[in-house]
């Protein structure tokens, strides 16, 4: 047995004794993948081999990896020896320093952060304070959330209760109540089986009708998260967000926008709030804040909103996290962000997302991509077994499954489920390297169709 199967067989056995995020263990035990260093946009496993991350990590790494400039910030802050504030007594000059920066950065309005470790947390948060926020002003039947079939918004409970994806919330239910789900807009899939823009964006305006049915004196938020990734990445219309907006003013209803994924350049713009041109109540953040290197997360909320909140005792937002604000954390989000910004990485990345799609695009020479869609450096492939019709491919099929296995045997990263596939590589990513990863999915697209073929599907 050559050194490296022995090193590969060590890891397999302490893989047994582990949970990998949403994976079949069995299976993955029987093919682990253990990384062991990474740069700029690469991972090199424990036996040296090479992979190319085609999503950032989870959406997460968008200045790269092994980036210097934050690691000697991190590092700096290390050596200052403060790496913990009480968050119940006080807060630290790192978080404080983190919170200038980014009112600098904030669509208008946005004028008061709170951060906590996590995204499925940072969700919930917000729903907790837009509920103490009606209760607070006079509206205390106000705590139901509208959200939208087919998103995700975490995996805590009020956060998963939010999501609109059956098959991550069925092994817990029943969950939180006071939450009510809506069509998402899925233009390619339209639920209401009509065409954009003829359309009139009823996907968006339908949102009256379901408060008006709940009874808009029990509604408090409608969180949404703007480019819906777990629904296949889909990018809104133009005018869905303007309209949202106007129903929530007209009902009171908080606006939330889940920016987990978006925010931080991914959709070209610092936010989707800039890309989509519709500011929120409260804006929720992770993911690319710190790009990947400290958990950090958290929500900016609107000024009229955070009013609420200073106020006599008992006023206070009855929310807190141990590691909110952690000084090491906040340190490597503003590195993280200033090296955005001085670099003009976001700039960069949307040169780069016009080229993903124009390379993406050229997949449509298959028969069974039906849709390629997506906003900047986050792009959806979307199989069907017909395009004509768009019948989507029996369940038992999987053609992006399929692609996501033959990506990975050459190196690949993707994420992907039955119907579709991911890319969103790092904001730093070269021309060249998006043409490496297309090139990969030419040829996985190819191979998997002739597979596809072969078992009876097409």
């Amino acid at each position: 047995m050559d050194a490296k199967t022995t090193r590969t067989q060590e890891y397999a056995e302490l893989i047994q004794h582990y949970i990998v995020d949403f994976r079949q263990m069995a299976e993955f035990c029987q093919d682990p993948l253990v990384m062991k260093t990474a740069e700029g946009i690469r991972y090199q496993d424990v036996d040296g081999r090479t992979w190319l991350d085609g999503i950032s990590g989870v959406f997460v790494v968008n200045t790269g990896h092994g980036n210097q400039f934050v690691l000697d910030a991190i590092k700096a802050a290390l050596d200052n020896k403060l790496t913990f504030s009480a968050p119940l007594h006080s807060t630290n000059v790192y978080a404080l320093e983190l919170v200038r920066l980014l009112l600098g950065l904030l669509p208008e309005h946005l004028t008061v952060l709170k951060f906590c470790s996590e995204g499925s947390v940072a969700t919930e948060m917000a729903m907790k304070m837009a509920r103490q926020y009606h209760q607070q002003t006079g509206k205390p039947r106000k705590h139901k959330v509208i959200s939208r079939y087919l998103s995700f918004h975490g995996v805590t409970a009020d956060a998963q209760a939010a999501s609109g994806l059956y098959s991550r919330k069925a092994p817990f239910e029943p969950g939180p109540p006071g939450h009510v789900h809506v069509a998402p807009h899925y233009c390619y899939h339209c639920p209401y089986g009509l065409a954009y823009p003829a359309c009139d964006v009823l996907c968006a305006r339908f949102a009256e009708q379901i408060i008006e049915w709940e009874g808009p004196e029990t509604v408090s938020a409608f969180i949404a998260d703007p480019v819906m990734f777990n629904a296949g990445v889909l990018a809104p219309p133009k005018e869905y967000f303007p309209i949202i907006r106007s129903i929530c003013d007209k009902y009171d209803v908080l606006l939330i926008y889940d920016e987990i994924i978006t925010g931080f350049g991914r959709t070209g713009a610092m936010f989707a709030a800039d890309t989509y041109q519709t500011v929120p109540d409260i804006l929720v953040m992770g993911k690319g804040i710190t790009g990947g290197y400290a958990p950090l997360a958290g929500m900016a909320i609107r000024d009229r909103v955070a009013a609420a909140f200073w106020g006599e005792l008992g006023q206070e937002f009855a929310d807190g996290h141990t590691y909110g604000g952690n000084p090491i954390a906040c340190a490597a989000a503003h590195a993280n962000i200033t090296y955005l910004l001085q670099n003009d990485v976001i700039a960069h990345g949307r040169q780069m997302g016009d080229h993903l799609m124009e390379r993406l695009r050229g997949l449509y020479k298959y028969r069974s991509v039906g849709d390629v869609r997506g906003q900047n450096l986050l792009v959806g492939v979307e199989f069907v077994k017909d395009r004509a019709t768009r019948e989507p491919f029996p369940a038992a099929a999987k053609p992006a499954k399929l692609v996501e296995r033959l990506a990975r045997e050459k190196g690949l990263i993707l994420r992907a489920n039955p119907e579709w596939f991911c890319v969103a590589p790092p904001l730093i990513i070269a021309k060249q390297d998006i043409d490496v990863i297309a090139d990969i999915l030419d040829r996985c697209v190819g191979e998997a169709e002739a597979e596809l073929a072969a078992a009876g599907y097409l």
